[in-house]
């Protein structure tokens, strides 16, 4: 019976080393491990302002929203998989050839995703953290005991987001309407308290109360709140396999025809009509992006109060203008575009199409950013805009240029995440630093626009003289 995990353990090496080579792809674990280990040395310059209780705060709060983040991808990835290899899949969605139930393929298919990242970011993030800590003076880090119980912890964080996630996508399944207004109440509680946390509210996570002082009680909080979403998910498991192809009546005609003579109008027509068609649906920018969002001002409102110097929603517009980023991973990840290879098109202007459905997309964080700063701080509003904007700019163009039109599957080249990572966390670095002078900072930011630009010009000429189109 341990054969199917084992094969989705395969699965999920040759999936990723055939698309980037082995060496490539092996080195994602190495630079993970050399980021932290540097970026941990730099701690001692906060430790003015940050405790060590507030750095294994900020790894086990990053870990459970990267566990979110891995969930919403593996309940897209049927669609993906079908979409970019044609009637390739995944073990996963294959019960109807395996003698096997699809809720004990599923079972496997989560605990594969826990172990596969497990090594591949917990074991690397970890070590290089543990490496540091020979450097650098850490209360709470000292010895093998500490280190052994932050791995664990770390990975009943990133347990709980996978596990948190797929109960979503289950309840989203069998009633879309329904889990939709249930998200609602859930948006409209969490705006309600996060100005009514208080500044220990954080840390009752219990995966972090856990590692902060270790308890059978909080041992076995984790497990619940593990295993019962996921065997829920499981119980109640829909995979919905259609017996006759889906047909919609005509709408690109009246898009485009709402869009008239606009450049890109029929691209941006099919974009919408594909976020709105493909798996999920709307749906996707709920669990993708709303969703996370929220938690993020409600940590960060949290966050507030334990660090004031720092602007809640300075913080928040820049935290904003990185996640924005994830949706031209949407407009691309599901497009074939060898179909358009006979279009008399360049790729740049594939790219171009994807930029432009890319800032109409971004009309929603900026309505959601509107809103609170007119509520919290009006005074503020204009620089958390602008800082939203130019971050928002400046993600997008580097991802354009080292990833083309496959972000989704380039990240995972150990190269190119290292120079995205490099190209991107020093910018975000500065602006955390800034932000503890007011908010006006932002301005400054707008020297990220020319640049911007620049990349975004390079990487049209880049693409165009490769010519990719698939990868």
């Amino acid at each position: 019976m341990f054969d199917i995990f084992k094969s989705m353990i395969k699965e999920e090496w040759r999936m990723h080393s055939s698309l980037f080579g082995r060496s490539a792809f092996s080195l994602f674990p190495v630079f993970v491990f050399l980021f932290t280990f540097f970026v941990s040395l730099v701690l001692p310059v906060f430790r003015e302002i940050i405790t060590d209780a507030q750095i294994a705060l900020g790894m086990h709060y990053f870990f459970l929203l990267v566990g979110a983040m891995v969930g919403t991808f593996g309940v897209m990835g049927r669609e993906f998989m079908n979409r970019r290899f044609g009637q390739a899949s995944l073990i996963a969605y294959s019960s109807r050839v395996l003698p096997v139930s699809e809720r004990f393929i599923f079972a496997n298919f989560l605990g594969k995703d826990v172990v596969y990242y497990f090594v591949l970011y917990i074991v690397p993030f970890v070590a290089g953290f543990s490496l540091a800590t020979k450097f650098i003076s850490v209360e709470y880090f000292g010895d093998f005991s500490t280190l052994s119980t932050l791995t664990l912890t770390l990975s009943l964080s990133f347990a709980i987001g996978i596990s948190a996630v797929f109960f979503l996508s289950t309840v989203y399944a069998h009633s879309g309407k329904l889990s939709l207004l249930c998200l609602f109440i859930a948006s409209v509680i969490l705006l309600h308290v996060s100005g009514k946390l208080g500044q220990y509210t954080l840390y009752d996570l219990p995966s972090l109360s856990l590692f902060l002082s270790f308890s059978k009680s909080q041992l076995l909080l984790s497990g619940i709140l593990i295993f019962v979403p996921s065997a829920l998910s499981l119980i109640f498991l829909k995979i919905d396999f259609p017996e006759s192809q889906k047909s919609f009546s005509n709408s690109f005609s009246k898009l485009c025809g709402y869009l008239g003579t606009y450049r890109y109008a029929a691209f941006v027509a099919k974009d919408s009509l594909d976020l709105k068609r493909s798996e999920g649906g709307l749906g996707k920018i709920i669990f993708s992006f709303v969703l996370p969002l929220l938690l993020v001002w409600t940590l960060l409102s949290a966050l507030g109060r334990i660090m004031p110097s720092m602007s809640t929603l300075t913080l928040f517009a820049l935290v904003m203008g990185v996640l924005s980023s994830s949706m031209y991973n949407w407009l691309t990840e599901y497009d074939i575009f060898a179909s358009y290879a006979f279009l008399p098109l360049r790729v740049s202007d594939m790219i171009k199409s994807k930029l432009n459905s890319y800032f109409i997309l971004n009309i929603v964080p900026l309505v959601i950013l509107t809103l609170l700063a007119l509520k919290k701080d009006p005074s503020s509003l204009i620089p958390s805009l602008l800082l939203f904007l130019t971050i928002s700019l400046y993600m997008v163009a580097v991802l354009v240029y080292l990833t083309g039109l496959s972000p989704s599957i380039n990240l995972y080249n150990g190269k190119t995440f290292a120079l995205y990572t490099l190209s991107v966390v020093p910018f975000l670095i500065l602006n955390i630093f800034l932000s503890m002078f007011g908010p006006y900072y932002a301005f400054l930011d707008l020297l990220l626009v020319p640049f911007a630009f620049y990349l975004l010009g390079k990487g049209f000429r880049k693409w165009d003289r490769n010519g990719c189109w698939c990868f």
